[in-house]
């Protein structure tokens, strides 16, 4: 299984869509949204698209962001999501709190680890943990990235937007 995964798009309304038509055309299964959409209008953008999302720091109004969800038939999971996929156990946190963030990874429950919130790529194993920031869908003052993640293969592909 391919999925999409994204962060800290701040309400770059352009770039997340170049990223949902990227998505599109590599057949990933969903998209998981690390948070930091900010606005609802971000939200609104994936559209038609499978979006399974976290809270950021910067999602401050999140009554409107969850009624968003709503609306798409997308999945807002709170601050904390974890899944599996392909005998994989995932654990998705936007990573605030850098303690918390390198507790998941070290206690070894987990295969993969997500978040973002650095606006870095990372892609590196610690232990026998996978840890994954697809690096931020804005760009600010770098280039915008993504990431497209095989379960199969555990093959990691950075995205340039």
């Amino acid at each position: 299984m391919k999925i999409g995964i994204m962060s800290d798009s701040h309400d770059h309304i352009e770039n997340i869509k170049k990223g949902i038509r990227i998505f599109k055309d590599k057949h990933v299964e969903f998209i998981l949204h690390l948070g930091d959409y900010v606005n609802p209008a971000s939200v609104r953008a994936f559209s038609g698209a499978r979006l399974v999302g976290i809270f950021g720091n910067n999602d401050g109004d999140k009554f409107r962001l969850i009624n968003t969800f709503q609306e798409i038939g997308g999945e807002i999971k709170g601050d904390f999501y974890e899944f599996e996929a392909d005998s994989l156990k995932f654990a998705c946190y936007h990573g605030t709190e850098r303690e918390l963030k390198d507790a998941l990874i070290e206690c070894g429950k987990y295969d993969v680890v997500a978040c973002g919130h650095t606006h870095e790529c990372v892609n590196k194993t610690i232990g026998n943990t996978l840890v994954l920031n697809p690096g931020t869908a804005h760009g600010f003052w770098d280039k915008a990235t993504v990431i497209i993640f095989d379960t199969q293969n555990r093959e990691v592909e950075f995205v340039s937007l």
